[in-house]
């Protein structure tokens, strides 16, 4: 499964410059586990950082421009870090698969004279084939809308250099084009390269890093988007709202039916009371999802149960996606939460990621101790504000003496609710 070893943003609201887990050029530090779980207290930049993907996803989908006004985002003004005149930058690290050579994504957004967001540069790495040391060449180079783009794996350029200066680079190639390599220059420098070469075959690395990013799940999901009715009709998929939850029963029940019951009857033993969950269609065409309570005998609908309950059964139900998404980002999956189930609920996002093949990265958001109990030091970063008023990162793994204590049996998450992960 492809993975994500590392992320590096730069001037994106409180993210001036944090960097998690392992770049191209950082290859002494740790790769981002399986399951990442970033903590701190409110306003250090957890939403920001959950939003770094979501505006990543809607880059490649709308174009920057449009990245920049959706989610309230408010503008290109708005996202770039205060006082900063650079551009909003972002540098991704990533491997398709575990013995696959690691490739680094890297893309700055600016403003022109007119004040529009435009693509400024974008860049993709790899090692050639049998590379196994030494920088990765770049096959694909673009700045302001126009580069090269190297078809072949083992071709690319070795900027190993101290200075690269790409016009005259791109110049003196025009020269020397070959079969190999392709001149691109973009109609539209608001859109990404990657969005229009990522669909041509001849381009197959840049095509697999485009499906990657475009398999991304973000969950946005509200309870009650949960609760509104919809017209039947399966859908394989959860959509990010988690406003097709009936369908995508349907679409389970339908096509995996056996499995499906054993999926439901395992949901259910984990949700209070819940003895028994399936769809019911009425007579104009609405599908309605219907949880049958231990103790009674006529079901109740979504429209009747807690925000809890549906959040579970979303989540749980989104993890037993017979295609999951290879990336999978959940901000503070615990609001509405029993407590208790937090520690089972973090455990079945870590056996999805880690335990099945196939299975998602896991990227999550939270401020809650009982979801992080269930962690190790390496899994959990700690958001911080600095000194300037933007945030830091760093990984509670580093910490020895929180390392320690954990391998003396305390949990995590309540070394955090006594002050030993947050500064006091």
């Amino acid at each position: 499964m492809a993975k994500i070893e590392g992320i590096r943003v730069k001037n994106f609201r409180a993210l001036k410059d944090v960097t998690l887990g392992r770049l191209w050029n950082q290859q002494k530090s740790e790769p981002l586990t399986p399951m990442t779980v970033v903590i701190g207290k409110n306003g250090v930049g957890k939403s920001t950082l959950f939003d770094v993907f979501g505006f990543l996803a809607d880059a490649l989908r709308f174009g920057v421009e449009e990245a920049c006004d959706l989610r309230g985002r408010g503008g290109f003004k708005k996202i770039r870090s205060q006082g900063q005149t650079g551009a909003i930058e972002f540098e991704i690290y990533y491997k398709e698969e575990g013995n696959a050579r690691p490739i680094t994504y890297e893309m700055s957004i600016n403003v022109d004279d007119s004040g529009r967001p435009f693509v400024q540069k974008e860049r993709l790495r790899q090692r050639r084939k049998n590379q196994k040391s030494g920088w990765p060449f770049s096959f694909l180079i673009l700045e302001n809308g126009k580069g090269i783009a190297w078809k072949s794996e083992t071709e690319g350029i070795d900027e190993n250099k101290k200075e690269f200066d790409f016009d005259d680079f791109f110049k003196s190639f025009l020269k020397e084009e070959s079969k190999e390599t392709e001149v691109v220059e973009l109609a539209d420098k608001r859109k990404l390269g990657i969005a229009t070469l990522g669909s041509l075959k001849q381009h197959s690395r840049i095509s697999i890093f485009r499906q990657f990013i475009e398999g991304w799940y973000l969950s946005y999901f509200t309870p009650n988007s949960a609760r509104s009715l919809l017209l039947a009709g399966p859908q394989k998929h959860l959509n990010i709202l988690g406003d097709n939850l009936g369908n995508v029963v349907q679409f389970m029940e339908r096509e995996h039916k056996d499995r499906f019951k054993k999926v439901l009857d395992r949901i259910a033993k984990k949700i209070p009371g819940i003895d028994k969950i399936d769809t019911d269609e009425t007579a104009d065409g609405r599908l309605l999802l219907r949880f049958n309570d231990k103790g009674f005998q006529d079901p109740f609908y979504a429209q009747q149960m807690s925000d809890g309950t549906l959040k579970v059964f979303a989540y749980l139900l989104l993890l037993e996606d017979p295609t999951p998404p290879p990336f999978l980002c959940i901000e503070e999956p615990e609001n509405g939460l029993y407590h208790k189930l937090l520690e089972t609920l973090a455990k079945e996002f870590r056996e999805h990621a880690t335990g099945r093949k196939g299975g998602s990265q896991v990227f999550i958001t939270t401020h809650q101790p009982y979801l992080v109990d269930a962690l190790e030091p390496n899994e959990v970063w700690i958001l911080e504000k600095g000194t300037d008023g933007f945030s830091i990162i760093r990984r509670a793994s580093d910490d020895e003496v929180v390392k320690n204590m954990v391998a003396e049996g305390l949990p995590l998450g309540g070394l955090w609710y006594s002050d030993y992960l947050d500064a006091r």
